[in-house]
């Protein structure tokens, strides 16, 4: 992270208490969100569907609960606010690997394959005006599994390489700004304004060598990676024998994922009249668009309450009010703004229901759960 974006966050959002690692921050899924389903299984019986927060958004696939395209949402955004979201394009991989056949035609077709994405890559992005360094995404996935930073051709065409092949990707515009944020707006249908009610700081763990120590060395000793090393190890692997240069700052994950292992601080005291309406006309440019999580990047604190930053990605009713993640934060208030935003998720959906919206059903959101997970599964691991 920026030695300016760090000052910011520890300055005036508040200095670490000690905390590097919360009690309940790594517990495994099915302990943390027993609680939850068991509050979602309540709210379903109580209103009779238990896919009812699908309602929520009806323009998009699942209300953006699962296996809905990223782009899909980035699409719908309409108006003046399209240039706060960070240039975009789509495209696929090629068709079908060469099988088990000739080892050498396997290899020519496999090049081949792998020319033909970097060229689909390369027009797309073309199209929209887009030049390196860029992120490359899966258009289906969540907690950013499979996302890359590309900083050239020659990484792209190795990035592209991992893919499957028939998978949708997204290319982004890098945007250079440090800074990382998730917005969470709710507004209830036939208000003309809504609300944010999370702000997520996020930043990139980084370990600073001392010319000595290896990498696994330097993520071991850590305070806070070394308490967690599983999430780093692994993706690393290739370069954990490396002894970074004294002063040199190796950074241990790009996406901003909790799961990935960034660091999440809550920044809910950064809401601002400003940023308030710059969320707000983002969420309003979606048509029906009524929960969800706004994902930017911004160049300082300052700038994000005076509301300027740029998207990165817009999720539905899939999304997690994730400033629960701070190390600071308290079992019970995690547990409070997890059970308010899921709440919520199933009043909208009732009210939109009542307006005539349908919300997924069962078996239409199995399916869709089904293939985002089949998806997941055959993503490279990141860097």
């Amino acid at each position: 992270m920026s030695e300016t974006i760090l000052a910011d966050v520890l300055g005036e959002a508040g200095a670490p208490t000690g905390r590097v690692v919360s009690p309940f921050e790594f517990w495994p899924a099915w302990l943390f969100y027993a609680p939850i389903v068991a509050q979602w299984i309540g709210l379903g019986l109580r209103y009779g569907d238990f896919t009812l927060p699908c309602a929520a958004n009806p323009g998009i696939d699942t209300g953006g609960l699962c296996g809905e395209r990223k782009s899909d949402i980035l699409d719908l955004v309409q108006g003046e606010a399209r240039d706060w979201i960070a240039p975009y394009a789509t495209f696929r991989t090629g068709a079908g690997r060469a099988g088990n056949g000739d080892a050498a035609a396997g290899a020519a077709n496999g090049a081949a394959d792998s020319g033909a994405d970097l060229a689909s890559a390369r027009a797309a992005m073309a199209r929209a005006g887009i030049g390196f360094p860029v992120v490359v995404k899966p258009d289906i996935g969540c907690n950013g599994t499979g996302v890359r930073l590309v900083p050239d051709a020659a990484t792209l065409a190795r990035v592209l390489a991992g893919f499957p092949r028939g998978v949708g990707l997204v290319v982004q515009r890098l945007i250079p700004h440090e800074g990382e944020v998730g917005l969470f707006t709710i507004r209830r249908p036939g208000e003309p304004r809504g609300r944010v009610t999370s702000v997520t700081l996020k930043f990139a763990p980084f370990v600073i060598g001392d010319g000595r120590s290896t990498l696994r060395d330097l993520i071991l000793a850590d305070p806070r990676a070394g308490r967690i090393p599983q999430l780093y190890l692994p993706r690393l692997q290739g370069r954990l024998d490396d002894v970074p240069a004294l002063g040199a700052r190796v950074r241990l994950v790009f996406s901003g994922n909790h799961c990935k292992g960034s660091i999440f601080r809550d920044g809910t005291a950064e809401v601002t009249p400003a940023l308030t309406e710059r969320v707000d006309r983002i969420a309003r440019a979606i048509p029906d668009f009524h929960f969800g999580r706004i994902d930017a990047r911004y160049e300082s604190l300052a700038a994000l309450r005076r509301g300027e930053f740029t998207v990165i990605e817009i999720n539905g009713v899939g999304s997690e009010a994730t400033h629960v993640w701070d190390p600071d934060t308290q079992l019970r208030d995690a547990y409070a703004a997890q059970f308010f935003h899921y709440r919520a998720a199933f009043e909208i959906g009732r009210e939109m229901r009542a307006r005539g919206h349908k919300a997924a059903g069962l078996r239409a959101l199995f399916g869709f759960w089904r293939r985002q997970k089949r998806l997941m599964a055959s993503y490279p691991m990141n860097d």
